[in-house]
């Protein structure tokens, strides 16, 4: 791949220049030297990317926080057994934008963290550079049952910012909605239709210094019930809390899965600190598809995944021919998407830089 042609055109070098590209050991030596400061600049660079992307002002601004699982195979630094995905492996967190899908922040994490191992550290850094980009937002986080934790509620409210995070069934969950649930079985016997109830109660736990907002979903089938709670400050009606609101939160793990769609969970560097700079190049790789597809707007590729959009717009047959002049690539005439091939390039040429 250092000798082709089309990348070397994009690395603003002529196709018949006789030095390649970087080599593969050049980009490990390049991987491995990077230190933690350089990899803070990288991270400021990935939120300021963020906002020239999203200009204000804006009213809402949404944090979808998510944590994945990468497969390690090596000798990879702090790679470690997680017994609930049960293999070596890191453990990434990422906070995505909850409105465009864009992401704001990844972090690599050592394989036995616990889901929400460092989420109140990275929200309070992006609480702060978000209330002074848009200083009349309002901010609201969504998360799973995995991000369950007193200290994350506590930051929320200390900063006044709303959140939907779910929670795990326990037993003094249920008794709170054992009402809401017998009118559901009721309601279902008698109908023979499935059943969706919401309700909402104050609840405490004991690691918890006050009681909060816990919003109850019931359903009941033939196959029996199903019970989820959520807790929030929010102070909207139950299932508009749930079905508006935290249930939306599933798109970001469509965004994570279009990062795996780039390699993001190829980190296959022995230093972590490699590791993580490989995490962020991977993350702009699929900050370049957004963009791409911001310029796909109004045609059938507009909401199109990642994989669609390489194999359709970037994995194309073509020759490249280099003369006195110009460099001149020569595309298959039966190519199906000329046209949207070249009203992206119109798009492209007329987007301010």
């Amino acid at each position: 791949m250092r000798s082709d042609p089309a990348l070397k055109v994009t690395a603003g070098r002529l196709p018949e220049d006789l030095l390649d590209l970087a080599s593969p050991p050049t980009l490990c030596r390049f991987e491995n030297r990077i230190t933690r400061k350089e990899l803070r600049r990288v991270a400021d660079w990935l939120f300021e990317l963020y906002v020239k992307t999203h200009p204000g002002p804006r009213d809402l601004v949404i944090l979808d926080i998510d944590a994945t699982d990468d497969p390690t195979h090596g000798q990879q630094q702090l790679s470690f057994f997680h017994g609930y995905y049960e293999q070596h492996m890191y453990h990434p967190l990422f906070v995505i934008d909850g409105i465009s899908g864009f992401p704001m922040a990844c972090v690599l994490r050592p394989g036995n963290t616990h889901a929400s191992h460092r989420a109140e550290a990275v929200l309070k850094r992006l609480a702060k550079r978000l209330t002074k980009a848009y200083p009349h937002a309002e901010i609201l986080l969504r998360a799973d049952a995995g991000f369950a934790i007193p200290g994350l509620y506590r930051f929320c409210e200390r900063h006044r910012i709303h959140y939907v995070i779910g929670l795990i069934t326990n037993e003094r969950l249920k008794a709170k909605a054992a009402d809401l649930l017998a009118r559901a079985k009721q309601s279902f016997q008698e109908s023979k239709e499935k059943q969706r109830l919401f309700s909402s109660f104050y609840y405490r736990a004991a690691s918890w210094h006050r009681y909060r907002r816990v919003i109850a979903k019931v359903e009941y089938t033939d196959k029996g019930p199903n019970q989820r709670f959520v807790v929030t400050n929010l102070s909207l009606k139950p299932q508009r809390v749930y079905d508006e609101i935290y249930v939306l939160r599933g798109e970001t793990e469509n965004r994570i899965k279009e990062l795996k769609e780039v390699k993001v969970d190829r980190l296959s560097c022995h230093r972590f600190l490699a590791n993580q700079f490989r995490l962020y190049l991977h993350t702009f790789a699929y900050c370049l598809f957004w963009l791409l597809r911001g310029h796909l707007k109004g045609t059938e590729l507009a909401f199109a995944q990642v994989a669609t959009l390489r194999l359709k717009l970037l994995k194309i047959g073509a020759r490249i021919r280099e003369t006195n002049r110009r460099v001149w690539i020569h595309m298959a005439s039966g190519y199906p998407y000329q046209q949207l091939f070249c009203y992206v390039i119109q798009n492209i040429r007329a987007a301010p830089t």
